[in-house]
């Protein structure tokens, strides 16, 4: 399929309806089985005021891609986002420029259609209420890829800004779920079978210990020094249940189960797990306990919001 050649960027309601989150999932998942993706390590270039620019590129047969973003974490106070930037789409074959996407809208609802897909897979109980930590950008995506891929009817929300959880429960409440704010997110934890935090990872946010049948979706950290969950937590959750790391960059990313010290690499990936590779043993596929899913980002991600929003 050719597209036409598309220099003007796309607005952020256009790429987000470009990418619907169960087609996006699915199309996580295609990426995952395809064997032409080729995705080289990120560029993190440190910006002098604390940031960092961040350059992603990937490909596969069809296309090729580059986003190219910056990530300030402070920019909310500001009133910026903490991401910018874009992602700028190629034909693999001629190079021509197809499509330019909007990076932060590609960002969020990739992250969260890559959490819908491991729950797809993994989430003991996906049928459960839903628990969400950080009412930010991943907040509202999570709580929509949730609501959209797996039929979530009700809604938790705890942020450190009571004004945030109350804006993200009126939007809930908007797409017909039953919402409410939550001011003590351990306490929460008792209550619900999915979690997503999606904090800033600038401290621990979450001590308490999920239950057995839970699914956590950690995405707020995604360096070494970032961190969302307690070490003990964590250590917890390699004990008695199972972790997946999103894919093997999180082995020195994922900042929650690095100052656990833990041994990343001996967890499996969600490519293991789609396509049951040894690394996936049926020892974990029907090992009991919560199961925490640790997302760091990876560019294959966006290759496949790209191939979903070309309709490949």
């Amino acid at each position: 399929m050719r597209l036409p050649a598309s220099p003007a960027p796309l607005s952020p309601p256009q790429t987000a309806q470009a990418l619907p989150y169960p087609r996006l999932a699915d199309s996580v998942r295609a990426l995952l089985m395809d064997p032409s993706v080729c995705v080289p390590p990120r560029l993190i270039q440190p910006l002098a005021a604390g940031g960092s620019l961040f350059v992603m590129p990937a490909s596969d047969e069809r296309l090729a891609m580059v986003k190219l973003i910056s990530f300030v974490a402070d920019n909310p106070a500001r009133a910026l986002p903490a991401i910018q930037g874009d992602v700028v789409v190629f034909d693999a074959r001629d190079g021509t420029r197809l499509q330019v996407l909007d990076g932060p809208t590609v960002t969020a609802r990739r992250t969260a259609a890559v959490s819908l897909l491991a729950a797809r897979e993994l989430a003991p109980a996906p049928e459960g209420r839903l628990l969400i930590v950080g009412a930010g950008v991943q907040g509202r995506a999570h709580l929509e890829a949730f609501a959209q891929g797996l039929g979530v009817r009700e809604v938790r929300v705890a942020s450190r800004a009571a004004a945030s959880a109350d804006a993200l429960v009126a939007h809930a409440r908007g797409l017909g779920l039953r919402a409410e704010r939550v001011d003590d997110a351990d306490a929460a934890l008792a209550e619900c079978t999915l979690v997503a935090s999606c904090t800033s990872a600038q401290g621990v946010a979450l001590r308490g210990l999920p239950r057995d049948d839970a699914f956590v979706c950690a995405v707020g950290a995604f360096t070494p020094r970032m961190v969302e969950w307690s070490p003990e937590v964590c250590r917890d959750l390699a004990a008695r249940g199972r972790v997946v790391l999103d894919t093997r960059d999180a082995d020195h990313e994922a900042g929650d189960l690095l100052q656990a010290g833990l041994d990343t690499a001996r967890f499996a990936t969600l490519a293991d797990v789609v396509n049951r590779r040894p690394a996936w043993t049926q020892r974990d596929a029907v090992r009991g306990g919560p199961v925490f899913f640790k997302s760091c980002g990876w560019a294959g991600w966006d290759l496949a919001a790209a191939r979903c929003a070309a309709g490949l």
